[in-house]
């Protein structure tokens, strides 16, 4: 009996320290400097948006199912084109906070603001600025592709940061005897790593853009029309109409999308990358594919393979890989470049906010008030949400990721139904839920529970997935009951990723108020208390100091958010449940 009480003691020392490296607490004069940035750029944007055509007129959108294959593909290229830039930025933004001391200080900062603020609330600004500087077409095709940007990166670069500052630490001196240059580490050592989490992350963020596409190519601002083709439209049209067999069809392409994804693009993936990882015991089944499985054994891939890949690898090899180690400082010229590029830009902001204060000077004490009480609603909003999505996520990923078995067949539904975009089912859920007491506020609460309970439910899988098969033997080796089980080992091992989880999912809540409490139904306008209808309503008023306002009371609280609750929480799961 001693001996088993020694080994569940050591079981809980272990699950003490079972959790990824977190990056460390930052200061706060980093914040406040980066939410003035942020107030200056909304500033600038609003000042161009006054330049704007005042009147503008979209593209007629057909509901023949005819035309759904033309709006799919405009729909996959902007998704296609956002998800490249968001993976190139990713790659370098990762590296450059990972592998420079002086980058870290100002760029995790920066992240994690810029992954917290409303990315709906600043479409109006990215749109209207854009139009008044470009062709309107190609000012409406540019923002949709950065808001499908804003909401895939950040997932993306956390991921690839977090793997690059968690490489054990045997591999790390292993390329440091060998002497790897940056490219040869990074081909052979870092991307290998983070090619599992790139992978799932790769699936969270694509799903997140189908949300965000579908609220770009339905835009508007008052008189201005910046509807795109796209499956987005199509939906938002046959919703407005009532034409119920045309929603139908927009659905079943837009399903059908994500499946031929899922099973020619994200399973092959997976399969492909489980190849790099690292296990002492293999317990579980590996993932497969049957296109992957046709792939390797194609004859035309394997030329390819063999012939221009292998050659353009090799001509990379030969122009980066040459041996040495990267200095972590800048040479002297380059640190005097930064410190004068920093007091400009500390100047620019300096003044941008001076005109910025003048700009909200214009916005009235009542104002005021309705802001606080209606962010007030949404934070509501945003909790019950949270809560829900809690509740069922937890049980349902820990049964996902657990069991191999249900996994093959649960994980390509949950794939599926989280890349469903919760604004194209909206309005079936509308057609319901309106006839109920409160029906927009059950509604509103719906659309944020049915847009951001995916990120917990694949954090929540990811965890689970990720237990040691050393500790799952020994707790069953204790016979522990299935509550000290889950006491013991599965709650301890699932707190840093259920977090992870809780920031992405509230941060997509508190945008997705922005269309859940505003939206326009059967030619109506509905709207609830809130603050995204507050911004919803200012948009299409151009009312651009309530804008600015609403926009960054919104962007304090979600940063205040999680300053004090989620930091703390993090900091939390990197003491004590961390694996080494």
């Amino acid at each position: 009996m001693n001996r088993l009480r020694q080994t569940l003691e050591i079981t809980r020392q272990r699950l003490r320290t079972f959790a990824p490296e977190f990056a460390p607490a930052h200061p706060l004069w980093a914040d406040i400097a980066i939410l003035l940035t942020i107030a200056v750029v909304l500033y600038i944007g609003a000042q161009l948006a006054f330049g704007a055509p005042r009147s503008i007129r979209g593209p007629a959108i057909s509901l023949s199912p005819a035309a759904l294959p033309f709006y799919a593909a405009c729909s996959l290229a902007r998704m296609g084109v956002a998800y490249v830039l968001s993976a190139v930025f990713s790659l370098f933004y990762g590296y450059a906070a990972a592998r420079r001391r002086s980058a870290e200080r100002l760029l995790l900062p920066l992240l994690d603001v810029l992954q917290s603020v409303p990315i709906l609330s600043f479409l109006p600004v990215v749109v209207l600025s854009l139009s008044a500087l470009l062709p309107l077409r190609l000012a409406a095709e540019l923002a949709s592709i950065v808001l499908i940007f804003t909401s895939q990166v950040w997932n993306l670069t956390f991921a690839w940061y977090q793997s690059l500052i968690t490489v054990p630490t045997e591999l790390q001196e292993a390329s440091a005897t060998f002497r790897l240059s940056g490219w040869t580490r990074l081909t052979t050592l870092e991307l290998p790593f983070a090619a599992i989490g790139l992978v799932w992350n790769s699936m969270m963020s694509w799903a997140g853009g189908w949300f965000f596409l579908m609220a770009a190519e339905i835009f508007t601002v008052g008189d201005r029309d910046f509807r795109l083709p796209g499956l987005g439209a199509y939906l938002h049209e046959a919703a407005n109409r009532g034409n119920v067999l045309a929603i139908c069809w927009g659905v079943a392409t837009l399903i059908f999308m994500i499946a031929a994804l899922d099973q020619l693009v994200w399973r092959p993936l997976l399969a492909w990358s489980d190849r790099f990882k690292i296990e002492s015991v293999e317990g579980q089944e590996r993932p497969t594919s049957w296109f992957y499985d046709a792939l390797k054994s194609s004859r035309i891939v394997s030329r390819i393979r063999t012939g221009p890949l292998r050659a353009t690898r090799e001509r990379l090899d030969a122009t980066f890989g040459v041996q040495g180690n990267e200095p972590d400082t800048a040479s002297p010229h380059v640190m005097l470049l930064a410190r004068v590029a920093a007091v400009i830009a500390a100047a620019a902001v300096l003044y941008g906010s001076v005109r910025t204060s003048i700009m909200l000077s214009a916005v009235r004490s009542t104002q005021w008030i309705r802001i606080a009480h209606d962010a007030g609603a949404t934070l509501a909003r945003v909790t019950v949400a949270l809560f829900l999505a809690l509740v069922w996520t937890i049980p349902a990923g820990v049964l996902i990721g657990g069991n191999q078995r249900t996994a093959r067949w649960c994980q390509p539904l949950v794939q599926i139904a989280a890349s469903v975009p919760a604004t194209a089912l909206f309005p079936v859920v509308l057609l319901v839920v309106l006839r109920w007491p409160g029906g927009l506020d059950i509604a509103a609460v719906l659309l944020m529970l049915m847009g951001t309970q995916w990120y917990l439910l694949f954090n929540v899988i990811a965890g689970a997935s990720a237990i040691p098969q050393d500790l799952k033997y020994t707790a069953t080796l204790l016979q522990l009951s299935r509550r000290d089980r889950w006491l013991t080992l599965t709650l301890p091992a699932l707190f840093p990723f259920v977090i992870t989880g809780a920031i992405t999912s509230t941060g997509g809540a508190w945008n997705a108020s922005i269309v859940a409490e505003y939206t326009t139904f059967g030619g109506h306008v509905l709207r609830t208390h809130g603050l995204g209808a507050l911004i919803a309503e200012a948009t299409a008023t151009a009312d651009y100091p309530l804008l600015l306002a609403a926009t960054l009371a919104m962007v304090a609280i979600v940063v205040t958010v999680n300053r004090l609750v989620w930091r703390r929480l993090y900091r939390l799961a990197h003491r004590r449940y961390r694996m080494e």
